[in-house]
């Protein structure tokens, strides 16, 4: 069984792509063998998995892929179940769009406000062209960072309403123990009774995409 294969893209930094990407796969470590691929020459993941202590290391290995993309891609999807690819904050080098030639699926995670869903008006446009090459791209937009405390605005719901596309019902919250687990290389469910909120979030999101 070939795997699936998860691009986290948005043409804009900041959004918690990296967070996104590592919590994702971590989770769906459970549920099967992950890989995760950091195609950003940042290498934020991989920076990200290298802080963890020896006694603990990150529960998925990351590899970065510089050049080469969609092949790699191909060559790896019989020995995982899940695939994460953590792509650029940037749509001019062409990696992101290389990348969702060969996804199943692609997360935009946007912060919960009208601008920055309007920033993303650039990836739909290339997510358009994308599936000229690759039909079965399925994009959905997942709101991150949403405040405990505030229900997301009528604007920005007004805003999900009208882009071609789909929001997750699931969202994740501003929390704390996402930055800690970055600092400490772990993921939130390596973080006992402080990620046990983020980790339900997390579980919830991987169950709505392997559904969708």
């Amino acid at each position: 069984m070939l795997a699936q294969i998860f691009s986290v893209a948005n043409q804009k930094g900041g959004t918690g792509k990296t967070t996104l990407s590592m919590n994702l796969a971590a989770g769906l470590s459970k549920r099967g063998r992950t890989l995760i691929i950091d195609a950003d020459p940042q290498g934020s993941a991989g920076q990200w998995a290298g802080l963890s202590p020896d006694e603990r290391p990150f529960p998925v290995s990351v590899i970065s892929i510089a050049s080469n993309l969609p092949r790699e891609i191909k060559r790896m999807r019989e020995d995982y179940q899940y695939l994460v690819v953590d792509c650029p904050p940037t749509l001019e080098s062409g990696v992101a769009q290389s990348a969702m030639t060969v996804s199943d699926k692609v997360l935009i995670p946007i912060l919960p406000s009208p601008v920055d869903l309007w920033a993303s008006v650039r990836l739909a446009e290339a997510i358009e062209q994308v599936k000229i090459y690759n039909e079965a791209l399925q994009p959905y937009i997942l709101v991150n960072q949403l405040e405990p405390r505030n229900a997301m605005s009528r604007g920005m719901r007004q805003a999900l309403d009208e882009f071609d596309i789909p929001a997750l019902e699931s969202c994740l919250r501003r929390r704390a123990v996402y930055r800690s687990s970055a600092l400490e290389g772990a993921s939130v469910y390596c973080m006992g009774k402080r990620g046990e909120a983020a980790k339900q979030e997390i579980d919830a999101l991987i169950e709505e995409i392997l559904k969708s």
